[in-house]
């Protein structure tokens, strides 16, 4: 059976099947069938000793049963960047799957798994046999000509102005050269309103990053402290195993209006395949005081900077959770694993929230949840009890949303804790800052297991300690409140990050009037 353009288009296109006219003794020798070089019969063909077998299942549309066939076709794939990335990225569509190997004739035997379409059902014949029928199609078919003339004429109007602009446009060196804000400014290109820096431009970055040392490291690989044109950047270096957390994150990054204070700034991102493997990075903002969990660590804070920091967290939670609507607007975003360890501190004393490698995005205007395929879990600790029970509706954004604020009612907890209050020198004690504490510390160990935090949760209910001194101070009070109505165990009653941000800015304005007045 030959392979056909099916509904989406077909697999073939940018597979790069390696054209190679004879075998090489030093080469790799794959079983092809429907995609064998240059139309030679079914049999074999041979590519780089640097590349890949594949086997390939893409589901087709039978027109007269309404059923969809499925076709398997096997070949080899070219070596490079391009054949990586289509191996890494083609099972993520429906209908359609791709599998590698890298031994000679490995891809036989393979069949890749793929998600199956939904089978439909055959529409009825619609028989032609009445005047205002034929009149109602002749109608329609006007209104069809004359909607393709318009697009085209809309079309051809978007050509000639975007050819103008590009002829207005810098080149790609005067684009990162003779500017002395111009980290600040490529953060803003990166995910503003328009559609980010260039590809060439991200590259041209990556190639130029010069790295100091390590700065971090987990379950997905390292953070680097780099150096670019004499300006510090962060450089997050993900092992081969981890591609599909670089690639969500990277989607994630690039999403148009996603720039935001309180979201770490997106420089650029790449993929470098050699012979020793793949090399996945993502640049972003240097922020220096490191992650909130590393600074309460080590430091503690007044309740004014309690309340900054706890609104700038809601403030770019709410910016994700929230969509903007317009042609290029902005989709709704569930973060999945909010922490103190993926929120960073600015020198300002803001907060900005990083690492979207889970990220959930919802397209209301399609009523489309978008989760990425990818096998890694939130942090089991700062898990709501509607995750850690499996019981949450995956089917509802809103289910998502309620459960970054539990994640981030643990993260304002920790921020509580290390908070001190005014309070004269040689006041009481239990006025003073407690030391830092994990959520759940006191009931569970370092590294907790589901099962660990569903007893906690589910059967014991339990939630971290409400020190009495929190209701001795405002702030600290109305955070306290705030608190324990994010990780409430409904959570459909749990509140909306944009009503938190509403009640901590109103609580910061309310104290700093109050305190220019105390000043007067």
């Amino acid at each position: 059976m030959l392979w056909r353009r099916g509904l989406g288009g077909t697999i073939t296109i940018g597979l790069g099947i390696a054209a190679v006219a004879s075998k090489s003794d030093h080469g790799l020798t794959c079983y092809c069938e429907h995609q064998c070089p240059n139309g030679q019969p079914n049999g074999t063909c041979t590519t780089s000793r640097y590349s890949q077998c594949f086997s390939a299942v893409q589901e087709e549309l039978n027109e007269d049963t309404g059923e969809y066939d499925r076709i398997v076709s096997y070949g080899c794939l070219a070596a490079g960047e391009q054949g990586f990335l289509q191996c890494k990225g083609g099972n993520s569509l429906y209908g359609r799957g791709i599998q590698c190997c890298s031994t000679d004739m490995c891809n036989k035997d393979i069949t890749p798994m793929y998600i199956p379409h939904t089978t439909t059902t055959v529409p009825p014949k619609v028989h032609i046999n009445s005047v205002p029928y034929i009149a109602f199609m002749l109608s329609m078919i006007t209104c069809l000509l004359v909607s393709v003339i318009i697009m085209c004429w809309v079309y051809l109007r978007y050509r000639r102005r975007e050819k103008n602009r590009l002829h207005a446009l810098p080149s790609t060196d005067s684009y990162i050269s003779g500017n002395s804000n111009l980290l600040q400014t490529l953060i803003g290109h990166s995910s503003g309103s328009g559609s980010g820096i260039p590809l060439l431009v991200q590259r041209t970055i990556a190639k130029q990053i010069r790295i100091e040392r390590q700065i971090g490291e987990g379950r997905f690989g390292k953070v680097c402290l780099a150096n670019w044109r004499g300006e510090h950047v962060a450089v997050k270096i993900f092992t081969t195993i981890n591609d599909q957390s670089w690639l969500r994150e990277t989607e994630i990054y690039q999403t148009v209006l996603l720039r935001h204070e309180n979201i770490l700034g997106f420089i650029a991102a790449d993929l470098k395949v050699s012979a020793g493997g793949a090399q996945m990075m993502l640049i972003t903002e240097y922020h220096k005081r490191g992650s909130l969990h590393d600074f309460l660590k080590e430091n503690t804070i007044d309740t004014a900077q309690l309340v900054i920091m706890a609104r700038s967290i809601a403030s770019g939670l709410a910016h994700l959770h929230e969509p903007i609507n317009g042609t290029h607007g902005k989709p709704c975003i569930a973060h999945r694993d909010i922490k103190s360890r993926n929120i960073l501190v600015k020198t300002d004393g803001e907060c900005c929230i990083a690492d979207f490698a889970l990220a959930v995005r919802y397209d209301s205007r399609r009523n489309e949840i978008d989760i990425a395929p990818n096998s890694r879990v939130g942090t089991r600790r700062y898990m709501a009890p509607e995750v850690v029970n499996d019981t949450i509706d995956v089917t509802s954004f809103s289910a998502f949303k309620a459960a970054d604020m539990y994640s981030t009612s643990l993260v304002f907890w920790e921020l509580c804790r290390r908070s001190r209050q005014s309070w004269p020198v040689g006041g009481s004690p239990m006025l003073q800052a407690d030391e830092y504490m994990l959520p759940y510390a006191n009931l569970v160990g370092s590294d907790p297991s589901v099962e660990d935090m569903r007893l906690v949760l589910m059967v014991q209910r339990a939630r971290p300690d409400i020190p009495m001194r929190w209701k001795c101070d405002n702030r600290l009070r109305v955070i306290s409140e705030l608190i324990q109505e994010c990780w409430h165990q409904n959570p459909n009653v749990r509140l909306p990050a944009l009503r938190v941000m509403k009640t901590l800015r109103k609580l910061e304005d309310s104290e700093t009037l109050e305190s220019n007045i105390n000043h007067v």
